[in-house]
């Protein structure tokens, strides 16, 4: 068994989008009424490409790509307040990337304060932001936590200086740890670090040391990622001929759950680990209101809290990100060498209508309850019994019947009016996951590898 199918972080993925024609915006503005939104700005910019990134990103820009960026990002924010309903309220804000603190001081600024003119923000927005250690200095973290951030995740990957050469990190781990140190003494509500683990030649060892030095920083969540070597990346193009092995990786994980949980972490799902307390807290908090929300799209389990999935709509900013409207999924064409990302951000930059859709999904029916399964079976306490058979008008082992194989097989369980995946589950997300694919999506997917890759 290969339990390193796919990571799912959303449905359907971005390969599964397709031009469209003669659909507008303003056609599903409606999807944005009230509060519990979501907002996310896509600042595609690198200062270099990791090896297994498959992100819409680049490397190489200077201040003024991201100067003219930024005057592009105002004219779009200029459209769609115009067609914003009133009684929107944004109740959460993600700015990813890319690297967004490449920004300056300056740029970070500026944006935080159009962005916080044109878009309408709940009183207690939540305001999420990614980073990388050679970006987080001292003076850009007093600044976030001056602009109201709430919540920051750094990716680290590893503490292992052989480990961040091969992975093609560019920092190191002196500069790692003294970034992780500026974050936890600027008391955010919420600090996130990412690791990453399933590297040939990574051992146990190696990564419940690195995992060890990140529970010294008390963060509120750890985030462990397998690795992927996916189509187009720099460790694929490399010609290094890597096997990534799936029992090594599994071996790996289950050494990384066991080192998080002794250090008081609670694993909501494959990768997400968060603090005892805060898991708690959250636990209860859900089970007792299906409306909980927060956290951007492209990343459901990062900024999220545990809350009913797929519902709020999502607007996204910027060449790279995506909007959830109903049934309409949007986004730029899903891109990843240097050349055809920049090709589209130059498209973007030289757009006069950012209202008109020409490329993305519109979801029958059968996706949408798809999507609702797959957002919340991967992750704790599940898929609410009770809010399935509500919204679709049938239990969800009679819409799915494979969930009842995966409880006889031990993966999955009911507590609590919940249907949720055991710890072994958990352990197989990347396995389970994909076999909720529709066939049609499978098929657009893969002709996107085929002709588009």
């Amino acid at each position: 068994m290969n339990r390193y199918e796919q990571y799912m972080y959303s449905y359907p993925h971005k390969t599964a989008y397709r031009p469209l024609k003669n659909e507008n915006l303003r056609d599903y503005m409606e999807s944005l009424e009230g509060e519990g939104h979501s907002l996310y700005l896509h600042l595609p910019f690198c200062e270099s490409k990791c090896g297994y990134c498959n992100l819409f990103s680049v490397a190489g820009c200077g201040r003024d790509a991201m100067e003219a960026y930024l005057k592009t990002l105002l004219r779009q924010m200029e459209q769609y307040r115009e067609i914003l309903p009133k009684s929107t309220r944004f109740g959460d804000f993600t700015i990813g990337g890319g690297t967004p603190l490449l920004l300056d001081a300056g740029q970070l600024e500026r944006m935080f304060r159009a962005v916080g003119s044109y878009m309408p923000m709940t009183e207690n927005c939540e305001i999420v932001i990614e980073t990388a250690p050679k970006q987080t200095d001292r003076e850009k973290v007093r600044l976030l936590k001056e602009l109201g951030v709430t919540r920051v995740s750094m990716g680290i990957q590893s503490f292992a200086e052989k480990e961040l050469l091969w992975l093609g990190r560019h920092h190191d781990a002196g500069r790692a740890r003294e970034a992780a140190e500026f974050l936890a003494e600027a008391g955010f509500d919420c600090v996130n670090l990412d690791f990453i683990y399933g590297l040939p030649g990574q051992t146990a060892e190696s990564l419940t040391e690195s995992l060890e030095r990140a529970a010294a920083f008390s963060p509120e969540e750890i985030f462990l990622y397998p690795l992927y070597i996916k189509h187009g990346v720099g460790l694929e193009r490399t010609g290094k001929g890597i096997l990534l092995d799936s029992d090594h990786t599994y071996s790996l994980y289950l050494e990384g759950v066991s080192c998080l949980k002794s250090h008081g972490y609670v694993q909501v799902s494959m990768r997400r680990f968060v603090k005892k307390e805060k898991a708690d807290y959250l636990y209860t908090e859900y089970r007792t209101d299906s409306k909980l929300a927060k956290g951007g799209e492209d990343s459901p389990e990062g900024g999220a809290e545990f809350r009913e999935c797929g519902f709020t709509g999502a607007l996204a900013l910027g060449c790279g990100g995506r909007s959830y409207l109903g049934r309409l999924h949007t986004c730029t064409p899903y891109q990843i060498t240097r050349q055809a990302a920049m090709k589209e951000i130059r498209e973007y930059q030289s757009r006069t209508d950012f209202l008109a859709v020409t490329h993305g999904i519109l979801l029958s029916d059968e996706e949408i309850r798809r999507r609702y399964v797959i957002k919340h079976l991967l992750i704790r306490p599940g898929i609410r019994k009770q809010a399935f058979q509500e919204r679709f008008g049938t239990a969800v082992t009679e819409a799915f019947p494979i969930l009842a194989d995966w409880m006889e097989a031990g993966w999955a369980e009911e507590t609590d009016g919940f249907l949720g995946l055991t710890q072994e589950g958990l352990g197989l997300s990347d396995y389970i996951g994909p076999k909720l694919i529709s066939e049609e999506i499978r098929r657009k997917m893969q002709e996107w590898e085929q002709f588009y890759g």
